[in-house]
């Protein structure tokens, strides 16, 4: 058994709700659709989920409920539509949402700074800040980083994706991939840290409110 994973029956013992809420808040967008993930087993195809992030997001889903929250302001919370906000750097760090360090790199890599961010961008920019001030990559690094996030990230609009650093016989690259997916790499190669942007987001949008 992977513990990185809790299978749906599992789920729904641990976490004290029925199939129907479950199903329910996958309608709504609270659990996002690529969590749910088909594998097949010694009975037969089961489903299972990223076991850390669906046991916080529904322990996140059930605290707002108990502050009498709708469905669609859960969603506002902890899916937030990446579309529907821009602001421009200065914006970004007058709010203090990243780092100076961070705003800097993002600053080099655009000819307009002045120009309006997406929300989508902005998240990229916390995913940078997050990986800056943790010491797991260095400002050359943050570099590689934001590269790959600029040029990929707009592909992953409306699914939910982690973010790869990885190092191999001291060569760096990042990396784009669904959340929940399974990467290998050789011997050589480790991956130093893997970002949920969807996380990232939320956490962005918290600090907006």
């Amino acid at each position: 058994m992977d513990p990185e994973t809790i299978s749906k029956k599992e789920l729904l013992v641990v976490a004290g709700i029925s199939y129907g809420q479950l199903y329910r808040w996958k309608r709504k967008g609270l659990i996002p659709e690529d969590w749910f993930q088909r594998k097949s087993t010694f009975t037969g195809q089961e489903t299972f989920f990223p076991r850390e992030r669906v046991l916080a997001r529904i322990e996140k889903i059930k605290a707002m409920q108990d502050e009498d929250a709708s469905l669609d302001e859960i969603a506002d919370a902890v899916a937030p539509n990446l579309g529907e906000a821009s602001m421009t750097l200065p914006e970004v760090r007058e709010l203090s949402l990243v780092s100076p360090e961070a705003a800097e790199l993002f600053a080099e890599s655009v000819s307009d700074t002045t120009a309006p961010l997406v929300f989508g961008e902005v998240v990229s920019l916390a995913a940078l800040d997050t990986l800056l001030k943790t010491g797991d990559v260095s400002l050359d690094e943050g570099r590689v980083v934001l590269g790959a996030l600029q040029e990929n990230y707009p592909a992953f609009e409306g699914r939910s994706a982690d973010l790869l650093f990885v190092r191999r016989m001291g060569l760096s690259a990042a990396l784009l991939v669904t959340s929940g997916a399974d990467v290998r790499f050789d011997r050589a190669a480790r991956v130093v840290a893997r970002v949920n942007l969807s996380e990232s987001a939320e956490a962005l949008r918290a600090k907006l409110r």
